[in-house]
């Protein structure tokens, strides 16, 4: 459930949107049931969830067709849409209520609003805080580490880069295209309430980069009625 009816008119941010920024990408391995039975996933998609590892992804937005915002995002692995398996957001929040609004009309992606702590401290290391109604539900600490890499999104094949959602009666389908700079990291500390947001402290880290002087094109997505 999205808090998308509480939510005040904001003006219209239409596909495509062009965002650049930073932020921190994760890839943890669960256990079966956790993903299965704790990663907010719909009821119609919830059987048919593959994967043996969820994605979280900080990201600090610092300009976007709404302007500036956080976000922290997840990812269970893939599910069965209309023709094809493709990864989905199954939990996200963001630091906007215009990224609310226009994520879900121009994506169908299930965003909802909380405010987020972020702290850029000493030794490379960086903290970021999500709260609701002053409720810290959310705590994670990362470390940078050696020098960044250029990469290249569109290298990667578009199946592998596919995301749908269904929202709404809608079924969304689109392709992010992003570029950068990438370096390895680690995530030093992890707190959830599972209430919130699936408490992947429960799992194990397999990969973990921070991802600077990105920027990032979400397209017109390819909606079709479920």
């Amino acid at each position: 459930m999205t808090q998308f009816e509480n939510l005040p008119e904001v003006m219209a941010a239409p596909a495509p949107w062009l965002l650049k920024g930073s932020g921190y990408i994760l890839a943890i391995r669960l256990p079966k049931a956790f993903l299965d039975q704790q990663s907010f996933l719909a009821e119609d998609l919830k059987a048919s969830r593959r994967g043996p590892l969820a994605y979280v992804m900080f990201v600090d937005y610092h300009s976007s067709d709404v302007g500036p915002y956080h976000e922290l995002l997840y990812i269970p692995g893939s599910l069965q849409f209309s023709r094809a398996r493709h990864l989905s957001i199954s939990r996200i929040y963001v630091s906007s209520r215009e990224s609310v609004v226009n994520g879900q009309r121009n994506w169908g992606i299930p965003k909802d609003y909380c405010d987020f702590a972020v702290s850029y401290g000493k030794d490379d290391i960086d903290e970021v805080k999500l709260s609701l109604n002053g409720h810290v539900f959310a705590e994670l600490k990362f470390r940078k580490k050696l020098f960044g890499l250029p990469f290249n999104g569109k290298l990667v094949p578009k199946k592998l880069r596919t995301l749908a959602q269904h929202f709404r009666g809608h079924e969304f389908t689109y392709i992010p295209e992003a570029r950068g700079h990438i370096q390895p990291a680690t995530l030093l500390e992890a707190h959830f309430d599972s209430e919130y947001f699936p408490d992947i402290s429960q799992g194990k880290v397999v990969a973990c980069v921070k991802v600077q002087d990105f920027q990032m094109i979400f397209p017109v997505a390819e909606i079709t009625t479920i």
